[in-house]
């Protein structure tokens, strides 16, 4: 059994509002990794826009 369909068999066992707390908690895990994501670009695109970086890149 994969984790995801672990995950399913025990949001079915939950009450309503248990499952509501995990709707909370996958929508700040989302959020952060956004976040992250945003944040993590400015300082990245520096490298991401050398020319020897798009050379490597050129063939994928």
């Amino acid at each position: 059994m994969t984790n995801k369909e672990l995950l399913m068999e025990k949001l079915e066992k939950l009450p309503d509002r248990y499952v509501e707390k995990v709707l909370e908690f996958i929508s700040c895990l989302e959020k952060s990794n956004l976040e992250t994501a945003i944040l993590s670009e400015s300082s990245l695109e520096k490298d991401w826009l050398k020319p020897e970086e798009e050379e490597a890149w050129k063939d994928l």
